[in-house]
């Protein structure tokens, strides 16, 4: 962007720089030519001549009405100061030259250049040499005058004094303009001077110039461009540098709170490029932390209470077992403390598996598994227990395949099937399969009260027991829907609860996606729950 606009820079000022270059060739040569026309005493004697004038330039010369001529304001004030005004055409190469007359402001001479060459070059000096003839004797003093209508310089000199080889010499003395070029490596560069005889003066010569050639890509302007370049280019990065700095600043800001033991500040995300990556990055990390955090405290109160029952009932246990003679009522006691170590053992294993799904992520080696295998070792494992209910399986294809931790989907189903029998009425069903969006279901759902709307949310949270017949008196901990909701979110999927349609209770729906490598999804005959 910098480059383009650069090289559009540089187009735009060397246009006004040829420009300026065009009329200031033009100028002093274009008022001696109206100073010339202005001397003449009659019409005729102009129209004569203009007429040599062409001749000696090799170029045509037009007499025109001022009033057709149309000129901007900017050339008008040209013309009032005796100025020409040059009209270039790019497209043809062409240049036309418009002159005011002193004495006649009614007409203009017009002047159309398609080239130039070296005899009209030569011609110059004639036109100045012409113009000073008609005041001899005072040369230098009117040359000083018009001088100031010329770029270059013009002087009168010593023909020893102008460095020249004897060839030039002797052109010179035929009458002839010499032209001189010189090449430097200053500012200038390459530069003409023409050097004409002087007549009745053998020992002078009329020097113009020199006059610098156009370079198009002088030092001042490529130093100029170049610095304006940079100067643009600092600009855009101080300005692409800016933000960062300013979305650095509060990533810093950021961490220092979260060290001062302050989580709750989260750094705001703006556009999409890689601080806006490390923003979200932090913000999760802020998210996950202070939810470890949390859960670590909520963990550590809610196994502080409900240890505390288990281990008074023992020692309750153990207490009645010493005061006890009786050996049934013994064996009774032993029965209740060995159920009560048991129910220990499942809490301290719930409470395990909570934690090594909370605190990070759990070593998961997904495989693809047929699904009915997983739900039929299910259904049979309960059925075993003997709860005296029934456990309705609606069973997928067996080319019903999914990518899964086998251990970890047998312990959603189990967790489900075994909180649906624990709430239940009467009649527990299980289904599963593939949506056509490709991901994977497990669905269970039973004919007990259901859970209100209100709660349905909090049914997931660790330890939460709800106000309604799903009481404590039926058993668990509060941990099993807690550890589906974290396997759930480790398989890239999620869990929700609302009422069976059919069977009035709670239905449970996890998923996930059926392959994890975006493979086509299977399709299934039976029509996955809504």
């Amino acid at each position: 962007m910098v480059a383009v606009f650069g090289y559009l820079l540089v187009q735009i000022i060397n246009y006004q720089r040829a420009q300026e270059y065009r009329e200031s060739l033009t100028d002093g040569i274009s008022y001696v030519i109206s100073e010339g026309v202005a001397r003449q005493p009659g019409k005729q004697q102009k129209i004569d001549w203009i007429s040599d004038a062409s001749d000696l330039l090799e170029l045509p010369i037009y007499y025109t009405d001022a009033s057709k001529v149309e000129l901007s304001r900017t050339e008008k004030k040209r013309i009032e100061a005796q100025k020409s005004v040059v009209r270039y055409d790019a497209s043809n190469s062409i240049a036309y030259v418009i002159i005011g007359l002193r004495d006649d402001p009614q007409h203009y001479l017009s002047i159309k250049v398609d080239k130039i060459t070296e005899r009209q070059m030569k011609a110059l000096p004639i036109f100045v040499l012409d113009y000073l003839m008609f005041y001899p004797g005072q040369e230098q003093e009117y040359l000083a005058k018009i001088q100031k209508h010329f770029s270059y310089p013009i002087n009168i000199q010593n023909i020893q004094d102008v460095n020249l080889d004897s060839e030039q010499i002797g052109r010179l003395r035929q009458d002839q303009s010499v032209m001189l070029y010189k090449d430097s490596a200053t500012v200038r560069g390459t530069t003409i001077s023409i050097v004409s005889p002087i007549p009745n003066h053998p020992a002078q010569v009329l020097v113009l110039g020199p006059v610098p050639m156009f370079n198009w890509m002088p030092l001042q302007l490529s130093a100029g461009i170049t610095l304006f370049s940079l100067f643009l280019l600092s600009l855009g990065v101080y300005g692409l540098i800016l933000p960062l700095e300013r979305k650095i600043r509060q990533v810093r800001y950021a961490l220092n709170r979260m060290k001062s033991g302050d989580l709750s500040l989260r750094v705001p995300i703006e556009g999409s490029d890689e601080m806006a990556n490390l923003a979200s990055s932090y913000n999760n990390m802020s998210d996950h932390i202070q939810r470890l955090i949390e859960a670590q405290r909520e963990l550590m109160r809610a196994v502080s209470h409900e240890l505390r029952t288990p281990v008074a009932r023992i020692r309750f246990g153990t207490e009645m077992l010493a005061e006890e003679d009786d050996y049934n009522h013994r064996m009774h006691q032993v029965d209740m403390i060995d159920k009560d170590i048991e129910a220990l053992n499942t809490l301290i294993d719930e409470i395990m598996t909570y934690a090594k799904l909370e605190q990070g992520t759990p070593s998961l080696d997904f495989a693809e598994i047929v699904l009915f295998e997983v739900l039929d070792q299910v259904a049979v494992e309960t059925e075993a227990l003997k709860t005296q209910k029934e456990i309705e399986l609606i069973p997928p294809p067996l080319y019903v395949k999914v990518d899964a931790e086998r251990r970890y989907l047998h312990r959603v189903v189990q967790n489900l099937v075994g909180n649906a029998v624990r709430y239940c009425d009467n009649k527990v069903r299980i289904t599963g399969g593939i949506h056509s969006d490709g991901m994977a279901f497990v669905c269970v759902e039973d004919d007990g009260p259901g859970i209100p709307e209100q709660d349905r949310k909090r049914v997931f949270e660790a330890f939460a027991r709800l106000d309604d017949s799903r009481t404590r008196a039926s058993g668990g901990y509060g941990l099993g829907l807690s550890i589906v909701s974290r396997i759930a979110y480790w398989f890239g999927g999620e869990i929700k609860v609302d009422e069976s349609p059919s069977l009035g209770g709670a239905r449970f729906i996890m998923t996930w996606p059926a392959h994890r490598f975006k493979q086509p999804p299977l399709k299934t005959n039976k029509k996955a729950p809504a």
